[in-house]
């Protein structure tokens, strides 16, 4: 059997890449960037990743690591603010460590890694697919590394324009990441700064944070998803579908459907056979996250934080990992 040909390093890639290695088979991974490195993330690892880096065989990198441990969730909606516990853990990683580890782990198993896209791909692990998008009315995302007080929640508040998500990851920093508009971004002359000062309470959790990295910053940011064609290659991560980021489930839906995608290419399943198994994996996130999304752009989402758990609202937009 030939060499599998991975279009993609990060995450999907290397999950799988892994998967496939486990498989038996030789894999080829291909990739234009640099590794490691710095990418705009909300570097939250949602629970469920403990069992998929286990398959994967990794689970002993991940931890020596260091991920910060996260187990529980904040909402903090205009004047409400919520909080539960997760009741399983999750994890901060920067995207540099955690993609270091991933391709290296590939690398020592077996994967040849070649700089350079690739033609033909058996397995399609880019990254989102750029979408058209109004002028004026974009969406870009941002981050930063913060030195300061860190806490074991990941938090997440909506303000003007946007959404802002705070959580800690390794060595005692804290990744500050969050969505914005293009409108309320040139009000502010593309201060990511300012924007943390747009909502009370995201200003006060941010004002004892001293920021030790320079902001960077991605767009226009579209959503979609990829779950209908059948024709090859096998898709994985963004490729597959980007979800809206404050759901907090990317590092993990990439995981997922990486491994899956790794498994298909290398058993030569169907591709349908493959986006079946993603559908019932991370298709429901992608539902919840449209309707929050339309909640917020409505002026309804304050008033249905009042009457709806956050535990529950954190729980449908987790994927499915069995």
């Amino acid at each position: 059997m030939e060499a599998i040909r991975i279009a993609g390093a990060g995450p999907a890639g290397t999950a799988a890449a892994l998967a496939a290695l486990r498989e038996g088979v030789e894999v080829e991974l291909r990739d234009r960037s640099s590794f490691p490195r710095h990418k705009v993330c909300g570097e939250f690892i949602s629970p469920g990743a403990a069992g998929v880096f286990e398959r994967l065989g990794v689970w002993r990198e991940f931890e020596q690591a260091r991920p910060a441990a996260i187990r529980r969730f904040e909402l903090h909606l205009g004047g409400r603010s919520k909080a539960c516990a997760l009741g399983e853990l999750a994890f901060g990683l920067s995207r540099y460590r955690l993609d270091h580890l991933l391709l290296n782990a590939a690398v020592a198993r077996g994967a040849v890694l070649v700089r350079g896209g690739a033609d033909r791909p058996d397995i399609l692990a880019t990254g989102r697919t750029p979408h058209a998008a109004t002028r004026g009315r974009r969406l870009f995302g941002f981050k930063a590394h913060f030195r300061g007080p860190s806490t074991d929640a990941v938090e997440l508040f909506f303000h003007q324009g946007g959404y802002t998500g705070i959580n800690g990851i390794e060595d005692g920093f804290t990744n500050v990441c969050g969505l914005a508009s293009e409108e309320m971004l040139r009000a502010h002359d593309f201060d990511f700064d300012a924007v943390l000062r747009l909502a009370p309470a995201l200003a006060e959790r941010a004002g004892p944070l001293e920021r030790v990295t320079e902001w960077l910053a991605v767009g226009p940011v579209t959503f979609g998803k990829q779950f209908t064609s059948a024709a090859p290659p096998y898709r994985a991560g963004d490729a597959l579908g980007f979800v809206d980021p404050f759901t907090g489930t990317g590092i993990l839906n990439a995981l997922i459907t990486g491994r899956l995608a790794g498994v298909a290419a290398a058993r030569r399943l169907p591709v349908e056979a493959h986006l079946s198994e993603c559908r019932r994996a991370v298709e429901r996130p992608f539902a919840v996250s449209a309707l929050v999304r339309r909640a917020v752009s409505s002026g309804w989402a304050e008033t249905l934080a009042g009457v709806f758990p956050a535990q529950l609202l954190f729980r449908l937009t987790r994927p499915h990992t069995a």
